[in-house]
């Protein structure tokens, strides 16, 4: 497995695991459950951790597809702004995370708080990931920003079942 594949397996873990993060976190305030909170934001910690060789795997990625054809130089250099932002947001939200759960035993008082404060910057760092990679599906799959592209294939079908049909009567 080479940089470019490690990328495209593990881009997906900071996108829907800081959703996935967001949403125990979010039932451990409702419920006000502190076991449940400490296990959110581990999560988010060890995601964040995962957030780090998504990016370096991604200047692999680039240096790969960067001469294939059908390049998108501009949708690379979008997702490349984008994560560098997701990446920063990640990291403050796993931050929050890790000093939320030190609370959670040095200073229980704060830990609410704190969870508070992780669970908004969470749900921001969702956001930017889920644009980053957004962007990066559009890098190489020009289905998605190219509807005459996806309109081809079936007019070239609809083209090629007549001509067939033409020859069977």
């Amino acid at each position: 497995m080479d940089g470019l594949h490690l990328h495209l397996l593990l881009n997906h873990f900071p996108i829907i695991g800081s959703l996935l993060a967001f949403l125990v976190l979010l039932y451990g305030l409702v419920t006000k459950s502190n076991e449940v909170k400490r296990v959110a934001c581990l999560l988010l910690v060890g995601l964040t951790i995962i957030t780090l060789p998504v990016m370096k795997t991604g200047e692999i990625a680039e240096e790969k597809v960067e001469n294939l054809a059908g390049f998108n130089e501009q949708s690379i250099h979008q997702h490349e702004e984008a994560a560098e932002i997701a990446l920063w947001v990640m990291i403050a939200a796993g931050v929050a995370a890790l000093v939320s759960v030190l609370a959670s035993f040095y200073k229980p008082p704060l830990f609410t708080l704190l969870t508070m404060v992780t669970l908004l910057l969470n749900g921001v760092a969702f956001g930017f990931m889920a644009q980053a990679g957004n962007i990066g599906g559009k890098i190489r799959h020009t289905e998605l920003t190219n509807t005459n592209a996806q309109q081809q294939p079936a007019q070239q079908n609809q083209n090629h079942d007549d001509h067939n049909h033409d020859h069977d009567h």
